[in-house]
Formats: C-alpha cells, sequence, structure tokens
C-alpha cells in the first residue's frame, strides 16, 4: 500500500499531518505500507532564498497579530504530538524547491521521509532557512546521506522537473492545499486529520484494492 504525502516543508499543518501518518503503520503493522513524497509548493513565486518572514505574514493576514490566531491553533495541536514551533525565531519564508529536490533524491536512498522530518524540524523549531542548501546539507547529513552527494545534487537541476510534475499533478487531481494524502493512488484525505481518520481511510483503501491477477 502506497500512500501519497502531498506536502510543502514550509506547512505548519503538514508538520503536524506527518506526526500523525507515522502513527498509521504502527496500527496496521501486517501491512507493507510505503509513504511516497509528492512535492507540493504553497508560494513557488518566492525567491530563490525566500523573504522576510514576517513581511509575507503582513501581506497574506494583514500582520502579525492577525496571524495569530492560526499559530494559537497549531501550537495546541503541537501539544498533542510532541512537536515544537517557533514562529518567533523563523525570520524567512522559504522557496522550498530545492528542499523537495532533496527529498525525492533522498526518497531513492530510502530515507526521504527522515529527511522531510528534519526539514520540519529545523525550519519549525529552530527557524532555519530551508532555502539555503547548506542547511539542506546539513539535514541530508542528520539521515545518513553523504554530504558531498548532497552537495553535488543541490548545485545542479536534478528532480527540478519532478518537483514541478508533481505540483501539476496535484492541481489535476484538484489539490489545492495541503496536507492531503491519497492512499493506493486513489483515496484523498485531505488536511491535518485525526490519526484515526487516516487509519480508517488505509483500512477502506485496502478493501477497495483490487485483488492481484
Amino acid at each position: 500500500m502506497i500512500i501519497d504525502v502531498c506536502a510543502d516543508i514550509a506547512c505548519p499543518w503538514c508538520y503536524v499531518g506527518r506526526a500523525r501518518l507515522a502513527e498509521v503503520p504502527e496500527q496496521r503493522p501486517a501491512l507493507d505500507v510505503t509513504l511516497q513524497w509528492r512535492p507540493f509548493q504553497l508560494q513557488p513565486d518566492l525567491p530563490s532564498m525566500g523573504r522576510n518572514f514576517r513581511t509575507v505574514l503582513e501581506e497574506r493576514f494583514g500582520g502579525w497579530d492577525r496571524a495569530q490566531n492560526m499559530f494559537d491553533r497549531i501550537q495546541r495541536m503541537r501539544k498533542e504530538e510532541g512537536l515544537t514551533f517557533d514562529f518567533e525565531g523563523i525570520k524567512i519564508a522559504p522557496n522550498t524547491a530545492d528542499a523537495h529536490r532533496l527529498v525525492l533524491w533522498a526518497d531513492e536512498q530510502g530515507v526521504g521521509d527522515a529527511v522531510a522530518t528534519a526539514l520540519f524540524e529545523v525550519y519549525f523549531s529552530e527557524g532555519r532557512n530551508v532555502s539555503d542548501q547548506a542547511v539542506l546539507v546539513d539535514c541530508a547529513n542528520e539521515a545518513g546521506l553523504s554530504v558531498e552527494s548532497a552537495q553535488a545534487l543541490l548545485e545542479k537541476a536534478e528532480y527540478a522537473r519532478e518537483v514541478q510534475e508533481s505540483q501539476q499533478e496535484a492541481q489535476q487531481r484538484g489539490i489545492t492545499g495541503v496536507p492531503c494524502y491519497v492512499f493506493d493512488g486513489d483515496r484523498a484525505v485531505r488536511g491535518t486529520q485525526r490519526a484515526g481518520v487516516l487509519t480508517e481511510a488505509l483500512d477502506v483503501a485496502v478493501v477497495e484494492a483490487p485483488a492481484d491477477g
């Protein structure tokens, strides 16, 4: 069973959703569940090194105070999942194209989920700029990947086309926001759902999956 994870590294709801999704395979240990990263950029037009976080909030919400309701809701959720969000520490709203390229490459090495999780953590917990290639390389290294190979990947355009195609495919499926999880290529669950909702969707997808042969 493949679960397509449509998400963006700079999306706090995706970070919470990822923590909840991690519980699903644990609930169904007899199933061979593979999480497959599907890049989705919420702000693909940001400069390559990102923009000032508060400026972006001003344009999107009308200022820091108006964004506080969203921050408060996320902080309530993060307590349940044991996550850390330090919105005061975030200085840059990143362009996540390179982060997505890195995760796709890491996926082929079997550690895509570990790299994605590391990127979420350094951005939301430490306020590091995940547009910065040095930060991306640190996250790859944390997941056990070669620093030299990660640097070589980021210096080229590898996986750039795949990132764009993933965005286009999501839009064709009617996915306009993230997180969104697609079970077995068919059943989509949108938004930051409870682990129980995701497990139920997995169970339904298994029942509805065509029999081999």
